[in-house]
C-alpha cells in the first residue's frame, strides 16, 4: 500500500514483508537518501508503532530530522492496527528471532544501514540485531532498555496481589511508573484503553511471553585486553526519572563503551518520554545524530552537555551548538550559551587518578 499521509513525511509504503522467520509490518516514511541511514523505529509491548512514536514524529521538533531522514516503522507480528489472530498452535518468534526479522526488512527496502530507535522490548530487539549486525547499524537511542533476562511479569506478580489482575493492568504497570499513573490519570487511561480496545489480545498475549523469555543480552563493558561483546555503535540510553525501568537503564549503561554511550535521565517525566517529552527528546535526538557527522547545520536549543573533573555530569542549560570533528575521529564539541564557551572532549583513556573512563550522563 502506497500513500500519502497528514504531515511532512510526504510518502508512506505500508507493507507486509516476508522474512527468515514469518510477516511482519513495517511502515516506510519518505524517501530513503543515497547512502545515509534510516531512521527504523521498534515499539514495546502493549503499543505499536503509531501510539508509541505518532506523538514524537509528528512533533514539531522532530520535522527538522525528517528532512534529512527516512523513517521506518516497524510493527512487531500481529500487533499493527487491525491484525488477524494467529492461528491455533502458531509459534510466536522469540525476541533473537525478532531480530534476525529485521535483514530481511533493510533488503526489502534496499537499505544499508540504520539509526535505530526502540522502546522497552523494542529496545531489546534493535540492541540484538545490533550485536549480530553491526555493520547494519550506525546508532542507537534505546528507551527504557533493559539488558537482563528476569521477565518484568515476575516483578509485577511480587507487587501485584493474586494473579487475578488483567492483563491490561499489567502491561500499563509496565509502561507507567506508580507517581505517573496518581498523576497523569487520563493519559494513562488513554492507553489502557487502547491495549483493551484496539490491540488483539491473543497476539499481544504471544508477544509479552516472547518478552518475558528472553534471554540475557549478555553484554559487558570493553576492558582493555580482554574480548567482550558490546555494542560497536553510539548509543544513547533515555529514561524518564520516575521510570520503572530506571535501575535496567542504569544497569545496561553500566555494560556499554562509556566512549560510545550517553545516559539521558528525564526529569518530571515518566515511563514513556516520547510522549511525555517529545520536544525534549527530538533535541536529544538531533545532538545524537549530528555527533554522528550528520546535520551539522541545525539548531540547538534546549539541551547543554557540561561535565564535571570525575568525567560525569547532569547538566541543562539554554543556548545554540556548533560542532566540529577531527580527522582522528575524537569528536569534541564547542557549546555557546550567552556568551559562555564550553568546549567537551569524550573520555577516552583514564583521568589523572586513574579511574577508568566514565560514560556521559545528562539531565534535561
Amino acid at each position: 500500500m502506497v500513500g500519502s499521509v497528514v504531515g511532512r513525511l510526504p510518502l508512506w509504503q505500508e507493507q507486509d514483508i516476508e522474512t527468515v522467520h514469518g510477516s511482519i509490518h513495517v511502515t516506510l516514511c519518505g524517501t530513503p537518501k543515497g547512502n545515509r541511514p534510516v531512521i527504523l523505529t521498534y515499539h514495546d509491548i502493549g503499543m505499536n508503532h503509531k501510539t508509541c512514536y505518532n506523538p514524537l514524529f509528528n512533533s514539531e521538533d522532530m520535522q527538522e530530522i525528517t528532512q534529512h531522514f527516512a523513517v521506518c516503522h516497524v510493527d512487531a507480528p500481529g500487533q499493527q492496527d487491525g491484525a488477524a489472530s494467529f492461528p491455533v498452535g502458531y509459534m510466536y518468534p522469540s525476541m533473537d528471532q525478532l531480530a534476525e526479522m529485521l535483514p530481511g526488512v533493510l533488503h526489502q527496502f534496499g537499505l544499508k544501514s540504520i539509526i535505530g530507535m526502540g522502546t522497552g522490548a523494542g529496545a531489546y530487539i534493535l540492541t540484538r540485531f545490533a550485536l549480530n549486525n553491526p555493520e547494519m547499524v550506525e546508532g542507537l537511542v534505546l528507551i527504557n532498555v533493559n539488558p537482563c533476562a528476569e521477565g518484568w511479569m515476575d516483578w509485577a506478580a511480587s507487587k501485584i496481589s493474586g494473579w487475578t489482575q488483567a492483563l491490561p493492568d499489567m502491561v500499563v504497570s509496565h509502561l507507567f511508573g506508580k507517581e505517573e499513573m496518581q498523576n497523569n490519570v487520563e493519559v494513562v487511561h488513554t492507553y489502557r484503553q487502547h491495549i483493551v480496545k484496539d490491540m488483539n489480545p491473543g497476539n499481544l498475549h504471544l508477544f509479552i511471553n516472547a518478552y518475558n523469555s528472553r534471554r540475557d543480552l549478555e553484554i559487558e563493558r570493553p576492558m582493555p585486553g580482554a574480548h567482550t561483546v558490546t555494542l560497536q555503535c553510539p548509543a544513547l540510553l533515555v529514561v524518564g526519572d520516575s521510570s520503572p525501568a530506571v535501575d535496567a537503564v542504569v544497569e545496561c549503561n553500566s555494560k556499554l563503551d562509556p566512549t560510545k554511550t550517553t545516559l539521558l535521565k528525564m526529569a518530571d517525566c515518566g515511563g514513556l518520554p516520547q510522549i511525555s517529552q517529545p520536544a525534549k527528546l527530538a533535541e536529544a535526538f538531533k545532538y545524537f545524530v549530528q555527533g554522528m557527522g550528520y546535520m551539522p547545520s541545525a539548531s540547538m536549543t534546549r539541551l547543554m552537555r557540561s561535565r564535571t573533573a570525575s568525567g560525569s555530569s547532569v547538566t541543562s542549560l539554554e543556548g545554540a551548538r556548533s560542532r566540529s570533528h577531527t580527522s582522528e575521529g575524537t569528536r569534541s564539541r564547542s557549546h555557546t550559551s550567552e556568551g559562555a564557551r564550553l568546549d567537551i572532549t569524550p573520555n577516552s583513556g583514564t583521568t589523572g587518578n586513574n579511574a577508568g573512563p566514565k560514560s556521559m550522563e545528562v539531565s534535561c
